[in-house]
């Protein structure tokens, strides 16, 4: 779902100006009352796992969406997403409620600006009943053909998609002067070679010991592009093939093919991708739309090209169209709706709400730009400006980390729209971790002290100004800046080396020459849009990835995780690249979920499930059962619960009311059957073992020293309070990277190894944040290289080196201003890095927003 949920409920007809909750237990909430203003911006504040989130959704949005979905009719209830009914006493003064949450999963490709804010549908009515058609045109197009996502409007050739990949004997041979037998088609799997596939080719009668450019062309063709995919039978002579070779030939381009439809594993897949060269369609150009649409314009642009202009500059474009008053019968054709009322009504409102989105510095983005290439920032901006665009009054917001993935500067104007949204007569209440966000709220509520069983409780209410001194409050610390933390103080290491990239050409980085120092720890700082993630997780990870999986091609290390989310969509050029010699192994931690449904959860993924389950098969029960450490697994047959196959629920279908989930009516939500939950250790089942918290588990499996290492980690980055059997579809994006993080930390490393984070700091607390950082440092104490795409000041600070990009976003970006240590950009003014004084005053320990 790309637009924003509301929900309107109704409020009581009596309050006294405040939001009263009364016994919530939501989660790990321990029964708490509470009053939150009305008319005010409430900041929800406390460290990961707290239960403010649990408060502010699960309790007071939950409630407003029960209470709305009571006046619906039954049968249309069923139609409608149903949330869970919540655990709380009563809760009066609650206003219609509209919640802007952060959305965990990947976007799909086909997901862009223009359909997350729906200006899509209004620009496509725009050139359906305003463009101007050609002369020879059957009639006008309905708004559906003007979308690559129907089937109406999609291109034939590409199917929507814009863009058109092949293979090349250039892909596929990338080195001619190479023979066969010396590797010189490269798409073919080095495995190939030890099945006797030289040998095979050589009997076929195929030279394999002449360069590759001196070869027959129809050698060369049939080797490479052999579609049909003949079945030979090769018999051993002359001693050339070691046994008789039955099977089906697979050319250079069917093998890549095949791999990429066919093969389910993602190695493989990233294995073959380079060997496809891709490229805008050539029937469409990269539209992806039919040539029947493109042929239409508005203002003498086709939609591709509207599409593609930044917002900025279309808002200016259509201007002129949206202040058109009095339109005249002279500027009216058979052909043309230039010039209508229904055009400058459909023009004035896209100027109008185009104007919203560069008010929140989105000028540089445009409408065809795909949402999985923007950061977080950018999306919930966007998202905000939607509702600004709305003109709700008197209803509650609640915002999931608004400030999530902003740089400093950018903070500023999402203030300015939470105060817009209060001033227009409503509420709005942030989950924020940001210090200079919850410093300029109105009220703020701190839960904790600390998270999971040991949060849960109310710390402080009030006004923002009180909490300053509250005891038990991790937050007050980090409210009143003092001065810098020891590891911001430390001095800077010293590179070991230099990666130097030169001539990079992606998105809007054109022609940049970047250094990243080796054996660091360096911050990638800029405004949204700058072009950090694009040089870090596109084009970094792209080049190293490259160099580490033909280097050393260690299954399960090299290149783990490294595609980029728009992989594909825009190809990174290097002109050259130094110091790769350097690199042994890459690992890019990002926020990508880790598993898509409920089975994969923070035990499976991080391996210490396997030592558990081990644990459990060597118990004297489970010998004497002849229970193996299979049967302890709940995704297979025999220990699971058959009623739920093991996923602990089951879907109940009510009449005229939508289906619901509850636990599991045999196993009541413990996934496995009798027996094998009657199978103890240490007097737990393998049930109790997944409901323990990460730091109950560490004091029961202590004894397992493979568990331990994993549960060790997952502590030492704040994330003891998360079940083991914690659902992956349950962790937000900052607890997945940090899980990951985790599981890398316990591995045996070998060699120097690249770390790419990309906003790891992303809804961590400020004491969750010292945490982060400390495993940081250690990773580069323990001799590799971190770079991390950073806008929290207390991670640049404490970095040893900073690269700076800017000066703005989008176009206006994509250039290097500034690099040097912390103290070297704090010292430039702000017209040589808007970064430069939000570090300067972090360093000096006062906000520079307030």
């Amino acid at each position: 779902m790309e637009s924003p949920e509301s929900v309107l409920a109704p409020s009581t007809s009596t309050h006294d100006g405040f939001v009263r909750v009364r016994g919530a237990s939501e989660n790990n909430l321990r029964g708490i009352d509470v009053d939150c203003p009305r008319d005010a911006v409430v900041a929800f504040t406390g460290v990961s796992g707290s239960g403010k989130s649990s408060l502010a959704f699960g309790t007071i949005y939950a409630e407003a969406q029960r209470r709305y979905l009571e006046s619906v009719a039954p049968y249309a209830r069923r139609l409608i997403q149903q949330g869970h009914t919540p655990h709380v006493e009563s809760i009066t003064g609650l206003p219609p409620a509209v919640a802007l949450q952060q959305r965990r999963g990947t976007p799909s490709v086909r997901s862009t600006v223009g359909t997350l804010t729906t200006l899509s549908n209004s620009v496509r009515m725009l050139y359906s009943r305003a463009g101007t058609y050609p002369a020879d045109a059957a009639g006008r197009l309905e708004s559906d053909a003007f979308s690559p996502n129907t089937a109406a409007g999609a291109c034939p050739r590409c199917h929507g998609l814009g863009i058109a990949r092949d293979v090349t004997e250039q892909s596929l041979v990338p080195d001619p002067s190479l023979s066969i037998r010396e590797g010189a088609i490269a798409a073919w799997p080095g495995a190939w070679q030890g099945k006797n596939l030289r040998d095979v080719v050589s009997e076929l009668g195929h030279d394999i010991d002449v360069p590759w450019r001196d070869l027959p062309e129809e050698s060369r063709r049939w080797l490479l592009f052999t579609e049909e995919q003949p079945v030979v039978e090769v018999i051993p002579q002359r001693d050339r093939v070691a046994k008789p070779y039955k099977g089906r030939f697979w050319s250079a381009k069917s093998y890549v093919l095949h791999t990429l439809h066919d093969s389910k594993s993602q190695q493989m897949r990233d294995r073959v991708l380079p060997f496809m060269e891709s490229g805008p369609c050539g029937l469409c150009g990269g539209a992806g739309l039919r040539p029947e649409a493109l042929a239409v314009t508005f203002a003498g642009l086709s939609i591709a090209e509207a599409n593609a202009l930044p917002l900025a500059d279309l808002a200016a474009h259509l201007k002129p169209a949206a202040t058109f008053e009095h339109p005249a019968a002279a500027h009216r054709s058979a052909t043309s709706g230039e010039g209508t009322e229904v055009s400058v009504t459909i023009s004035r409102d896209l100027v109008q709400r185009l104007g919203i989105l560069v008010e929140l510095g989105l000028g540089y983005l445009s409408l065809s730009r795909a949402t999985p290439t923007l950061s977080p920032g950018e999306m919930q901006r966007l998202r905000i400006a939607t509702q600004l665009r709305s003109g709700l009054f008197g209803v509650v917001y609640v915002l999931d980390e608004p400030s999530a993935g902003l740089h400093p500067a950018d903070v500023e104007p999402l203030l300015a729209v939470l105060e817009a949204l209060k001033d227009a007569g409503n509420t709005v209440f942030v989950v924020e971790h940001n210090m200079d966000v919850v410093q300029r709220s109105d009220w703020i509520v701190d839960v904790g002290p600390l998270a999971g069983e040991g949060g849960g409780t109310i710390i402080y209410s009030g006004p923002a100004a009180g909490l300053a001194g509250v005891p038990g409050s991790l937050t007050a610390p980090f409210l009143t800046r003092s001065g810098p933390s020891d590891a911001e103080q430390a001095e800077p290491r010293t590179p070991s080396a230099w990666l130097r990239l030169t001539g990079i050409h992606r998105h809007n980085l054109a022609g940049l020459d970047a250094d990243i120092p080796v054996g660091v720890l360096t911050a990638v700082t800029g405004v949204s849009g700058s072009g950090k993630s694009t040089l870090v997780s596109a084009v970094l990870a792209d080049a190293v990835g490259a160099h580490v999986r033909n280097d050393t091609p260690t299954e399960g290390e090299a290149g783990d995780d490294v595609a980029p989310e728009d992989s594909g969509t825009a190809a990174s050029v290097v002109a050259d690249i130094q110091g790769l010699e350097f690199i042994d192994r890459l690992v890019s931690v990002n926020q990508k979920p880790i598993g898509r449904t409920p089975r994969s959860n923070l035990a499976t993924y991080t391996g210490l499930f396997d030592a558990v389950r081990k644990a459990f098969a060597a118990t004297p029960e489970a010998k004497s059962r002849g229970f193996g450490a299979g049967r302890f697994s709940f995704n297979v047959q025999g220990g699971r619960c058959e009623t739920c196959q093991g996923e602990g629920f089951v879907s109940v279908e009510l009449l005229f009311l939508p289906g619901s989930y509850g636990p599991c009516p045999t196993c009541n939500g413990a996934r496995y059957n009798e027996e094998t939950l009657a199978v103890p250790l240490d007097g737990r089942s393998i049930a109790d073992v997944l409901a323990m918290t990460v730091d109950d588990a560490a004091v029961f499996l202590s004894g397992i020293p493979a568990a331990g290492r994993s549960l060790a980690t997952l502590r030492e980055v704040g994330l003891g309070y998360l079940r083991l059997g914690q659902p992956a579809t349950e962790l937000s994006g900052g607890e997945a990277q940090r899980i990951k993080l985790a599981t890398e930390l316990q591995r045996a490393r070998r060699g120097h190894t690249l770390y790419l984070l990309d906003e790891p700091t992303t809804g961590l607390h400020p004491a969750d944040v010292v945490l982060l950082l400390a495993q940081l440092r250690k990773l580069v104490d323990a001799g590799n290289t971190v770079v991390v795409v950073e806008h929290t000041m207390a991670v640049v600070a404490a970095a040893d080196w900073v690269i700076d990009l800017g000066p703005g976003g989008g176009s206006a970006g994509g250039t290097i201003v500034a690099t040097g240590t912390p103290r070297d950009i704090a010292a430039l003014d702000a017209a040589t890095s808007i970064t430069a004084p939000y570090l300067a005053a972090h360093l000096e320990g006062r906000r520079l927003t307030v």
